[in-house]
């Protein structure tokens, strides 16, 4: 969604882009100053989610790439992350001497542990976490090792920006998520109803920590509170699990265009258990359509949510319980949050988030030119 985004600032503006991507055919072709590059992968991609996969053979394509950065001349490459497509624009950096930048944007050290967590259910606790913060801490490694090649990283919070910094030495800068009010609005809203719906958006993976619904549902019910239900939004493994254990709710599967705004728009509440995202868009689409989130101390919506005014941070399921019920409880503080909420996306626009990138482009070149210069000097 971001990479989309971006690829539409810069044919906004009129800035020549290129976008290299991986798609169903090997395929190129232009709108306005963005071309597109199109490159498809082999019978031996495998499957990371529901709609991301790995190639390991993609560095066939390598000479196609070049010869595309060649004709276009970049002064810039940007890299958005440990994969198969930006590991050839990283070698291709390397080759031909373009700077680069790197934007992180998922948490894929925390995403390991976690999966890896859920498929060793079956070894005692203390040695699958010691299993799984062995994996996370050499992921992690590698991963900062890998961020040390470009030249200005850019990442969604600022306990991410601290991390790569200390950790590989480079310049990094602060890329946050816009949102689009448009889009995610409370007029989307079709439900008019006494059922308080509480939403979730995401991946049903391990990672999102979404079993924790269920035992939210749990509390909620000892809490003596039933009129409410759970609207499921998004697909993956867990579903089978959550549709087996929670006694009240809806799941849409994956929705996008007005289906999905018009889910968000139908929730009271957005709740959100995931521990490992950098960012979380999810977030502000909640609070663009007027929703407050419940999310939690660790990862990056916490930066997103201010407490008490568009929702709360909660450290536990008893936080989380607790901050549910008094939402349930207080129609007039939800209706507070909700109006605050959506005032808060409102001041959240994705031109200013690229216009920081393009900073990041400039900065990048800058210090390649830089060290030119000082070379030349030497050799003078």
């Amino acid at each position: 969604m971001t990479s989309n985004r971006l690829t539409g600032y810069a044919q906004k503006m009129g800035y020549p882009f290129l976008c290299i991507h991986a798609g169903k055919k090997t395929s190129g072709w232009s709108e306005d100053s963005v071309s597109y590059l199109a490159l498809k992968r082999s019978l031996f991609s495998f499957k990371l989610d529901e709609d991301l996969a790995y190639d390991p053979l993609f560095q066939r394509h390598t000479g196609r790439v070049m010869r595309e950065l060649l004709k276009f001349q970049p002064d810039v490459i940007h890299i958005t992350g440990l994969n198969d497509v930006s590991i050839v624009g990283a070698y291709l950096s390397w080759k031909l001497q373009i700077p680069m930048v790197g934007s992180w944007h998922t948490n894929i050290h925390e995403f390991a542990a976690s999966r890896l967590e859920n498929i060793l259910g079956f070894v005692p606790k203390k040695a699958r976490r010691r299993i799984t913060g062995f994996a996370e801490e050499k992921i992690m490694y590698g991963s900062i090792q890998y961020y040390r090649m470009p030249k200005v990283i850019l990442a969604p919070n600022q306990e991410l920006i601290d991390a790569l910094q200390n950790g590989t030495g480079r310049v990094a800068r602060l890329m946050t998520r816009g949102v689009d009010t448009d889009k995610f609005s409370p007029d989307r809203r079709t439900v008019n109803d006494d059922i308080f719906r509480l939403g979730f958006v995401g991946r049903l993976r391990a990672e999102k920590n979404v079993r924790m619904l269920v035992d939210l549902e749990r509390e909620l019910v000892a809490a003596g509170r039933t009129n409410f239900k759970f609207l499921i939004v998004g697909e993956g493994t867990e579903r089978e699990h959550l549709e087996a254990n929670l006694k009240n709710a809806e799941f849409t599967g994956f929705l996008d265009g007005d289906a999905l705004s018009e889910a968000y728009a139908n929730m009271d509440v957005f709740i959100f258990p995931s521990e490992t995202d950098a960012f979380g868009n999810v977030a502000q689409e909640a609070h663009a359509s007027g929703v407050p989130a419940i999310v939690t101390d660790q990862g990056g919506p916490k930066f997103i949510v201010k407490q008490g005014e568009t929702g709360y941070v909660a450290k536990d399921l008893a936080e989380f319980t607790s901050y549910t019920v008094q939402l349930m409880d207080d129609p007039s503080l939800l209706h507070s949050l909700k109006q605050l909420s959506r005032e808060s996306a409102m001041s959240r626009s994705w031109d200013s988030v690229f216009e920081s990138v393009y900073n990041a482009y400039r900065e990048a070149f800058d210090i390649t030119q830089a060290k030119l210069a000082r070379r030349r000097e030497q050799v003078v």
